[in-house]
């Protein structure tokens, strides 16, 4: 009985290792499809637009950073384009974070001279704005794409201040956070921590210092560049980033070919932190139009340099008519939080609209462990 038992588990054992070897075979000759994963958009989207009865927003509302304060609350502030062709900060909040009706009728944030508001003799502006050719994302000046982050009982704020293509850079600015959950908008006059002469977008801060430091995120490509400083209100030299100027080759062999920039600050998960980014594919130029499309990554938590995790396909492509409405073919992501068991993404549709799309975080996570091993 023994013997005949021994011999069985021999069998199946020899039985289920050819299975095995023969599945490896299989998916090695013919390839097996991995399992697709993609944000689910919400179904209201979207959820910021354009009002005709606000100047200072009338030509766009797009590109929202998130904040979640201690109640549970989502604070979004986002690019609004005037009919000057000036780009201001809105603001709009909710308790859900998906019916935004708290939304004042003035912006929050005024660029300043020098800062975003071209004024210097050395800037260019239009007699006549003209959308058409001031293409950044439809304006010609002011605060863009802003990103915040809570740190110390403060909001810090990054934004690209725009007065021209000759002076793209990154300004720092920031703001208590009583002041800031009393809409008493009492910002710190901001400080260019970019240098000049330098295009600069999609600057990050990760929402915690990293061995005991602010870290100040300035480039994913060629490599994840950070700048880590020990304070975030003296600054008195410009961060130098290693990032090549333009649109950047990215993974020869994958979607993200060329590579655009990091989406919102970093989200800290039990994996690494979450970083979404932007890319596009040169091999399907026309597909998406312009193809802004996101991606997700994970990096090491003690150093954020190191790429352990990296979506082998975009999590969100510009497939709406709402993501291809003022500038065709664009998902931009520039605010997450996690809220319960959700990852919300709050972005950009088209350079017009805000949107949202969210998963269940863990989802997220275990798609990227299992099939984006870098």
């Amino acid at each position: 009985m023994n013997l005949t038992i021994t011999l069985s588990l021999i069998a199946f054992v020899a039985a289920f290792a050819a299975c095995v070897f023969a599945f490896l075979e299989i998916k090695r000759v013919y390839g097996l499809k991995r399992p697709s994963f993609k944000l689910t958009r919400h179904h209201k989207n979207p959820v910021i637009s354009p009002l005709a009865v606000h100047e200072w927003e009338l030509n766009g509302t797009f590109n929202p950073t998130a904040i979640k304060d201690d109640d549970g609350k989502v604070h979004l502030l986002y690019r609004a384009v005037g009919a000057d062709g000036i780009s201001r900060i809105g603001y709009a909040s909710s308790t859900d974070g998906l019916h935004f009706d708290d939304r004042p009728m003035y912006p929050v944030y005024e660029p300043l001279p020098d800062y975003g508001m071209p004024a210097s003799k050395s800037s260019y502006g239009p007699r006549n704005y003209d959308p058409s050719f001031y293409t950044s994302g439809g304006g010609w000046g002011g605060s863009e794409d802003p990103r915040a982050v809570r740190i110390d009982g403060k909001i810090y704020m990054t934004y690209v201040a725009f007065e021209g293509w000759n002076s793209v850079r990154i300004a720092l600015t920031s703001i208590g956070i009583d002041d800031f959950k009393h809409k008493k908008w009492r910002w710190r006059r901001p400080v260019l921590i970019s240098p000049p002469g330098y295009v600069a977008k999609n600057w990050l801060i990760f929402p915690e210092k990293i061995n005991s430091k602010y870290a100040i995120l300035n480039s994913i490509v060629p490599n994840i560049a950070i700048e880590y400083v020990d304070s975030l209100d003296n600054l008195t030299t410009h961060i130098k980033s290693t990032r090549p100027q333009g649109v950047q080759v990215g993974r020869k062999e994958f979607w993200d070919n060329r590579v655009r920039g990091a989406g919102p600050p970093p989200l800290k998960t039990e994996i690494g932190w979450l970083l979404l980014y932007h890319a596009i594919d040169k091999d399907d130029p026309d597909k998406y139009g312009i193809g802004y499309r996101i991606g997700a990554m994970i990096l090491d938590l003690k150093d954020p340099t190191k790429v352990l995790y990296r979506s082998p396909e975009p999590i969100l492509n510009p497939e709406m008519n709402y993501e291809n409405d003022g500038k065709p073919g664009v998902v931009y992501a520039s605010g997450a939080v996690i809220l319960g068991d959700n990852l919300m993404v709050y972005y950009g549709g088209g350079d017009r609209h805000v949107c949202i799309a969210q998963t269940p975080l863990k989802q997220l996570l275990n798609w990227l462990v299992e099939h984006g091993k870098v």
